[in-house]
């Protein structure tokens, strides 16, 4: 993140961020470290799921399983603080292999105090099956995940022979008041330069409640990876910033180094 002396990279530069309430802190700190003049308004937020009843039952049943799948840290929170609440100890864990789907990830399992046997070297669902496919033939495999996702892991390694349970462990829905909170941004004089968009669902949300695209004309799209990327293309958005590794970090030195 070079820049001219005495000059932050993103000195002057307005970022929206469109992450979580609870979770956009991570990357605003690496924006205003940068020089970022950062605008926080969600377009998701997590919230738990209709009915525990099918994660309920793997919990009771961990150690039937050979391998657990974690693709978020939503689920990593959402599947441990559900372990508390059931009085499941982690130690039930012990005998399971756990994969993760990036680093964040792997470091909020880590956290409490479970290894992770696999993370993929890039961050996306494909990368994920393929570091699994030659391991989960006749495997009974746990993916814990958010009520809407890709379906791409479990077709994948049930077709590489796995046993695989799909249970949900939060939802993502869109905020209150933050459709108005956005519109007003964009339509006004500060109207952000860059707009960062971390999962698909944080674009299909924004887009839902921006309603006119043209809006978006002046501002440039940043996301975090490839997935989020083509989802932008599937709404008639086209990504102006793409990080080359999937992570907050990556993401902002992608913006960094952008003309956006």
């Amino acid at each position: 993140m070079s820049a001219a002396k005495g000059k932050k990279p993103l000195q002057g530069k307005r970022v929206l961020v469109t992450r979580g309430a609870g979770q956009a802190g991570a990357l605003s700190r690496l924006l205003r470290a940068q020089g970022a003049n950062v605008i926080e308004i969600p377009a998701i937020e997590i919230r738990t799921p209709r009915s525990y009843a099918k994660l309920d039952a793997a919990l009771a049943a961990l150690t039937r399983y050979d391998w657990l799948v974690l693709t978020s840290v939503n689920g990593v929170e959402a599947f441990f603080t559900r372990m508390r609440k059931r009085r499941v100890r982690t130690t039930a864990l012990a005998r399971l292999k756990v994969a993760a789907i990036g680093p964040a990830t792997k470091r909020a399992i880590e956290h409490h105090g479970v290894r992770v046997a696999v993370m993929p070297r890039e961050y996306v669902a494909e990368a994920v099956v393929q570091a699994l496919r030659g391991r989960v033939h006749g495997k009974r495999t746990l993916l814990v995940r958010a009520k809407v996702a890709r379906d791409v892991i479990p077709r994948e390694l049930r077709r590489a022979g796995a046993r695989v349970d799909v249970v949900e462990a939060y939802e993502t829905v869109v905020p209150i008041g933050s459709a108005s909170r956005i519109r007003a941004a964009l339509g006004g004089e500060r109207r952000p330069n860059v707009i960062t968009f971390t999962s698909s669902s944080t674009v299909r949300n924004f887009v839902g409640m921006v309603g006119d695209l043209k809006l978006l004309r002046s501002a440039g799209l940043a996301s975090i990876g490839p997935v989020t990327s083509a989802t932008l293309r599937e709404l008639g958005l086209k990504p102006t910033i793409e990080a080359k590794q999937y992570t907050m970090e990556g993401l902002v030195r992608a913006i960094a180094s952008s003309k956006s």
